[in-house]
């Protein structure tokens, strides 16, 4: 099993953690990861937008000019999508982007995205993570303790209202608990940070 070191919110080694192979050590699977983000931006696509078709927009009923002798095209209606004022063709309207894939392929989204955290050296694993009140300033400081980039993700393994409002404002920084992470987060921001108990709570769902 691959070993990690475990920081404190001081940035300060605190011991070895050991990660499951089958979860944080698996060669990454690029299609499943690009399947997963893929359908995961499709289903946040709303697919209200809308425009006319020819039979949608103001106007037509007689023919605009004469069939022959202006040395023009012939044409029926001012509807047309090739008149000024027409409607579109293919106009689009609203609709769903969402669809479904595969359990197993999600699942091993989810593993190569965690395994390429850790060959990158991109994750960070923390003992704990707790403030008295919501405090910007002292996230700020615990991200600069453990070296974090700007874009972090922070996971925890149960909902922590104090740490969620101390990251609300930080440009960049995102929250999320094991439950409600997904591979296009996770790959979006630089680096992850996991607390003890969310690896152990990966390890269960996981494993």
């Amino acid at each position: 099993m691959a070993k990690v070191t475990m920081l404190n919110m001081a940035g300060t080694g605190v011991g070895e953690i050991e990660l499951n192979d089958a979860i944080f050590a698996i060669e990454p699977n690029e299609f499943a990861v690009q399947a997963v983000v893929k359908n995961y931006l499709a289903n946040q696509r709303q697919g209200t937008q809308s425009a006319k078709t020819r039979g949608d927009v103001r106007g037509g009923g007689r023919k605009p000019f004469r069939q022959k002798g202006t040395g023009r095209h012939r044409q029926g209606h001012s509807t047309d999508p090739s008149q000024v004022g027409g409607g579109v063709a293919f106009a689009p309207k609203p609709r769903s982007y969402r669809y479904t894939i595969p359990k197993k392929l999600r699942r091993l989204a989810m593993l190569s995205a965690l395994s390429s955290k850790l060959a990158e050296k991109e994750l960070i694993v923390i003992d704990s993570i707790s403030f008295e009140a919501p405090k910007t300033k002292e996230m700020i400081k615990v991200l600069a303790n453990v070296k974090a980039e700007k874009k972090a993700l922070v996971i925890t393994a149960a909902k922590n209202d104090n740490l969620i409002k101390s990251a609300a404002n930080i440009p960049g920084v995102e929250t999320s608990m094991v439950g409600q992470m997904n591979v296009y987060e996770i790959l979006n921001h630089t680096s992850l940070i996991l607390t003890k108990d969310a690896v152990e709570k990966i390890e269960e769902v996981y494993a």
